[in-house]
């Protein structure tokens, strides 16, 4: 299967408006606050910290630069073209490779993982927005690229999330201003019940390894100047035995 042209467009659209300076998406948190948090969970996990790793989602490519500089050889993969030049200009030197991929479509898995062999995989805030007819097919995507050796580390909004992100928008002054793009775009997050996500890793042959719940950190602030954290959970995945 492959995701809807509803879907693609939606991303295309969000893309296309972002600004290009870094921290100006609403989820787009420097690195020491997000992937270099995650790492330290992720990495006592790996099998080989020398496969390739995966940025899947990787949008304008942020935490995937701060992952090529700890990694050998880094790939940051995004459904939406504008997304990948977006992270393709941040990034100069040519840190990491950036490509554009349907992670729903079997296909497409299955010729990156031809290329790169067994992958790990970073996935941050991807899961909830993926269109729900999908998800399973993203986490068999996943579990394709991981392949016997590698391991994935999933964080995705909790159920407890959303309240939250509804509060936001239907503040009387309007959302802030980085989340109304999601809203005008239609992408709407929040969406996975906290049991689904290891559900679907277990579906397409993949344990859960480990799981635990931190804030998802965002670049947005409220009124006081309180920086807006949402709640989310986080799994470690791979094949044993």
């Amino acid at each position: 299967m492959s995701v809807t042209s509803r879907y693609r467009e939606a991303w295309e659209g969000f893309w296309r408006e972002a600004p290009e300076e870094e921290g100006a998406v609403f989820w787009d948190a420097e690195p020491a606050l997000t992937a270099g948090v995650h790492l330290g969970l992720f990495a006592p996990h790996l099998v080989d910290s020398g496969l390739a790793m995966v940025d899947l989602g990787c949008g304008n490519g942020t935490q995937t630069r701060f992952l090529a500089d700890r990694f050998r050889h880094v790939v940051g993969a995004d459904l939406s073209a504008a997304a990948v030049e977006h992270a393709r200009h941040a990034d100069p030197a040519g840190q990491a490779t950036y490509r554009v991929l349907d992670a729903v479509e079997k296909n497409e898995t299955e010729t990156l993982h031809a290329e790169l062999g067994d992958a790990n995989v970073y996935m941050r805030g991807v899961l909830h927005q993926v269109e729900p007819d999908a998800r399973q097919a993203m986490a068999d995507g996943i579990a394709t690229l991981v392949g016997e050796r590698g391991r994935a580390f999933l964080v995705e909004l909790s159920e407890t999330a959303k309240p939250v992100l509804m509060g936001l928008a239907q503040s009387p002054s309007g959302p802030p201003p980085k989340l109304a793009p999601i809203f005008r775009h239609g992408l709407a997050p929040g969406e996975v019940a906290d049991d689904d996500v290891p559900g679907y890793l277990a579906s397409a042959g993949l344990t859960v390894l480990a799981t635990g719940e931190l804030p998802l950190v965002t670049t947005e602030f409220t009124a006081d100047g309180t920086r807006i954290e949402l709640p989310s959970k986080w799994v470690v995945a791979g094949r044993v035995g």
